[in-house]
């Protein structure tokens, strides 16, 4: 099961570089285009006070982190 929600683009270089580090430190999550599916756009835009700003990682209590580092998110799935 995904440990969390990661809001992203295709274009968005910081989305990709964190992606490749999640997928090497073997932590699942689900993505979410917010281009192909305009709620998520409006989760992202909640989340970042009106700006679509990826990625916007939201976990499954509720709390969200914009562009976290790997090790924001690795304390937090351990906390």
């Amino acid at each position: 099961m995904a440990a969390f929600t990661m809001y992203s683009t295709p274009w968005c270089g910081y989305c990709h570089r964190l992606k490749g580090q999640l997928k090497r430190a073997g932590i699942e999550f689900t993505e979410v285009d917010i281009e192909q599916v305009p709620d998520a756009a409006k989760i992202v835009e909640k989340v970042n006070n009106g700006n679509q700003t990826v990625p916007t990682v939201v976990f499954p209590d509720g709390t969200a982190m914009t562009n976290p580092s790997i090790a924001q998110i690795a304390d937090k799935l351990v906390a």
